[in-house]
């Protein structure tokens, strides 16, 4: 991320510089826009140029080339503007040394002026941005990263499975028959088995019992015995 901000900025400045240069003078006290691009293939003249045909223009197209690298974080897009400046620089260069006879940089403002040393200047610029730039590949890594980071977990894998219905149940895993909760190491209390009332005990008995055969009848009924007449 740093890389690609540091190269955009670098990327942008030249483009900037290039941008400027044929608004300043060249060669002689002339200013780039006077020349023509036509000029820079057919041979340099002394004919005036309009600004939108004159050397202007490929750098204009270099410049929104540098924006259009930065937007998609394409090294080669910027790597590309930056030869496209630094092609038709020395394309000039050579077009104005052949019709001077050479190319000579004087200090009286006679010769190279300082348009030139922008236009090389920014070609410069955005080869180093290019080359200070990660590319579209490192960032789509930590976009990739940063997906599978918003993934969500797969859920834990139950580490025994579950019984099928024609066996025993013995979930959970007690290696006991039936439902169970029970996981203490040890056995479960027994439960004693219910088998109804006691037929001897007279606090649990509900209706009056038979005597048994080897005990004679008791007429009395045990569960509703005589009462006492009340005394007149």
């Amino acid at each position: 991320m740093i890389r690609n901000i540091l190269g955009s900025l670098v990327a942008l400045a030249g483009a900037a510089s290039a941008v400027l240069s044929p608004f300043r003078d060249w060669y002689d006290g002339r200013a780039g826009r006077d020349y023509r691009v036509r000029d820079l293939f057919e041979g340099i003249t002394a004919t005036e140029s309009g600004v939108l045909v004159s050397i202007l223009l490929p750098f204009l197209g270099a410049a929104v080339l540098v924006i259009l690298g930065v937007v998609l974080r394409s090294r080669l897009v910027v790597a590309f503007a930056g030869v496209v400046v630094l092609g038709f620089t020395i394309l000039w260069m050579v077009r104005q040394g052949q019709a001077e006879g050479s190319l000579v940089v004087g200090g009286d403002g006679a010769g190279l002026q300082v348009g030139v040393v922008n236009a090389a200047a920014g070609g410069v610029l955005m080869l180093i941005g290019a080359l200070l730039m990660s590319g579209r590949g490192a960032g789509g890594r930590a976009r990739a990263r940063a997906r599978r980071g918003r993934e969500p977990e797969p859920e834990p894998v139950e580490p025994y499975g579950v019984p099928p219905a024609d066996q025993v149940d013995t979930w959970p895993p007690t290696q006991e028959p039936g439902m169970s909760t029970h996981t203490s190491p040890w056995p479960e209390p027994e439960v004693e088995p219910y088998t109804g009332p006691d037929p001897h005990d007279a606090r649990t008995r509900s209706y009056p019992q038979a005597p048994p055969p080897d005990r004679p009848g008791d007429p009395r009924d045990p569960v509703h015995p005589p009462r006492r007449p009340p005394e007149s």
